[in-house]
């Protein structure tokens, strides 16, 4: 018996390593775990041709200035639709919904956009009247959290459409070696030291800023010695992102007396993140509900209890599914910093309790998971 053809999927995205950050590292599992199931080919930044994942081959495209990264993978997508002729188009942000849809339409296969939040609400008006009607003219919305589907639904698209398919986490296989985290304590002269950890890039939203005026100070006066490690950066090819960078930060730490007591260590690998998450006591998730910024997901979150490391977080946008109250960490109301600084504390007092149920949360994010629910959302068959 034949066996029946595989379905061809093209992504298109400027969200792929080299590029840094979490809908980077979504889009690569996107296409490894697709490619399990489907012969996959991607349009993508400049540079991550070489870092495809195996049996993907992606065709790389200058990335800025915007406008010409836009135009060169719209034709690129097309040419490429009309070569090889694939059965669905997927775009792996709103940003690329446009260029999906008119290589679907260029070659009769089905258009799917996997949406994370700030691609349905940014405010620009050229994106609103040519983005979002491309969104919305979608066979399927891919959402990465119940808040993004509400803000899909918002933003027109049809409910039926829209789907919901949790981003993956990397998990241990074996046990780690806990030297890992007594060498890491060492090289940074931790020692005892209560530490907690900020992972995400130094934007507004993210909200280090507030943290360190807001909420440290109280963290500091029941714990003198406590560390804040603060890994990323400003953003700069980030979309849309208001910063705030470490001198502001610095600044205001110091306005609060607790300048002593943050730590900045930028951009690391992710040898060295493992590090830092398995020395670290408490990751602290500060998101701020800004308008028309939303947080879709936050997967540090799941990152850190992958590590046995608890999250405590403000309640706000998709981080509510990322975190689970009192099995990985803490939900406190936003803009509750008396809140956030109690959470923050009792977590620290409660020594590593929540580190087996982190991990145990975390173990139902499995990329194959996440691979297995969107081949089942997207109507492919196994093989």
């Amino acid at each position: 018996m034949t066996e029946p053809a595989r379905h061809r999927i093209l992504l298109v995205t400027r969200n792929l390593p080299p590029l840094v950050g979490g809908m980077e590292r979504l889009n690569w599992h996107m296409a490894a775990e697709l490619a399990k199931y489907a012969d996959v080919r991607a349009i993508g930044p400049a540079g991550s041709a070489l870092l495809a994942p195996e049996s993907v081959a992606i065709e790389d495209v200058r990335l800025s200035p915007l406008p010409r990264f836009l135009i060169n993978a719209q034709w690129k997508a097309l040419c490429l639709a009309r070569r090889w002729r694939p059965d669905l188009v997927l775009a792996g942000s709103g940003l690329t919904a446009p260029l999906a849809v008119l290589a679907a339409k260029a070659c009769g296969a089905k258009a799917a956009v996997y949406v994370h939040g700030l691609d349905l609400t940014v405010q620009q008006a050229v994106y609103r009247s040519v983005w979002l009607p491309a969104i919305r003219r979608m066979d399927m919305v891919i959402a990465n959290s119940q808040a993004t589907r509400k803000l899909a639904i918002d933003a027109g698209v049809a409910a039926g459409r829209i789907g919901i398919v949790h981003p993956g986490v990397d998990l241990q296989t074996i046990d780690p070696d806990p030297q890992i985290a007594a060498d890491f304590r060492a090289r940074h002269q931790l020692g005892q030291h209560p530490v907690l950890l900020s992972v995400g890039r130094l934007s507004r939203r993210k909200g280090m800023r507030e943290f360190v005026a807001d909420v440290l100070p109280q963290i500091v006066a029941a714990r003198p010695n406590v560390m804040l490690l603060i890994v990323g950066d400003a953003p700069k090819q980030a979309l849309h992102a208001e910063t705030q960078s470490r001198e502001s930060i610095q600044a205001v730490a110091d306005t609060h007396a607790v300048g002593g007591n943050i730590r900045f260590l930028g951009l690391i690998s992710d040898g060295e993140l493992e590090a830092v998450y398995r020395a670290a006591d408490v990751h602290v998730f500060p998101v701020q509900h800004v308008p028309n910024d939303p947080e879709g997901f936050g997967m540090v979150a799941l990152e850190a209890a992958a590590q046995g490391l608890p999250t405590v977080a403000y309640a706000t946008g998709g981080v509510v599914d990322a975190v689970s109250e009192r099995l990985s960490g803490r939900l406190i109301a936003p803009g509750d910093v008396d809140g956030m600084a109690r959470a923050v504390l009792d977590t620290l007092d409660s020594g590593h309790a929540l580190r087996a149920s982190s991990m145990e949360f975390a173990s139902a994010f499995a990329w194959p998971t996440f691979g297995d629910n969107l081949r089942l959302l997207l109507g492919m068959r196994h093989g």
